[in-house]
């Protein structure tokens, strides 16, 4: 099983931990806020599984796979970080489109609201591109 492969399934875990983490008691605060920075809907929960399971089967697959989950996926969770920076919401649960634009903000709370979708999309691009392709 080669390293990116690894890397896949070690997003499947991170991505698992994301989706459940509305449903520990008391990670959220009397406002529903994970951590009291952010707030996790069905719609997150849903995305956070819907990526773990791609996750799981790329690392499972093939180097190929888990290259290929590890670009795409990492140029999405970049991407919505960095829209969560501009307007106050990602694009993948819909939210810019659902709420109106915050505008720029960089915050502790934006920063922190922010920082797991640009870290693991960002590690995710990097991991991939910097792989030879097989």
């Amino acid at each position: 099983m080669s390293n990116l492969q690894k890397l896949s399934l070690g997003y499947f875990a991170a991505l698992m931990i994301a989706a459940s983490l509305n449903y520990i008691p008391g990670l959220t605060d009397e406002n529903g806020l994970a951590f009291g920075i952010f707030a996790l809907d069905i719609y997150d929960d849903a995305l956070h599984v819907a990526s773990a399971l791609w996750a799981l089967v790329a690392g499972l697959l093939s180097y190929r796979a888990a290259r290929t989950f590890l670009i795409l996926f990492g140029l999405a969770y970049l991407g919505d970080g960095i829209f969560g920076f501009f307007t106050g919401y990602g694009f993948l649960d819909l939210g810019i489109f659902t709420n109106p634009s915050a505008g720029l903000d960089f915050s502790l709370l934006r920063v922190l609201a922010n920082l797991p979708h640009l870290g693991l999309g960002g590690l995710a691009v990097w991991a991939g591109f910097r792989s030879a392709p097989a």
